[in-house]
């Protein structure tokens, strides 16, 4: 399995996908890659090459409910 900080193009065999949400003039975007056993590769788009950041089942499970719950709305300007 992969760990955190891996170079995202070392992730291979996987399909990156976008928000269509994301501003594509700027390139603010994440994508994010369904790994195995339910594990989930978070990148920035502008830094493809970058590091990955990996998260397990119940870790992105927690984050999609706070994002969807409004836990995060603050963050943004």
């Amino acid at each position: 399995m992969y760990s955190n900080g891996v170079p995202a193009d070392s992730i291979t065999n996987v399909t990156w996908v976008k928000a269509t949400a994301s501003d594509g003039i700027g390139g603010n975007c994440v994508e994010i890659a369904r790994l195995e056993e339910g594990h989930v590769a978070l990148r920035n788009s502008r830094d493809t090459s970058g590091p990955a950041l990996v998260y397990n089942s119940g870790e992105w499970k927690a984050f999609l409910a706070g994002a969807k719950s409004g836990e995060f709305d603050g963050m943004t300007v």
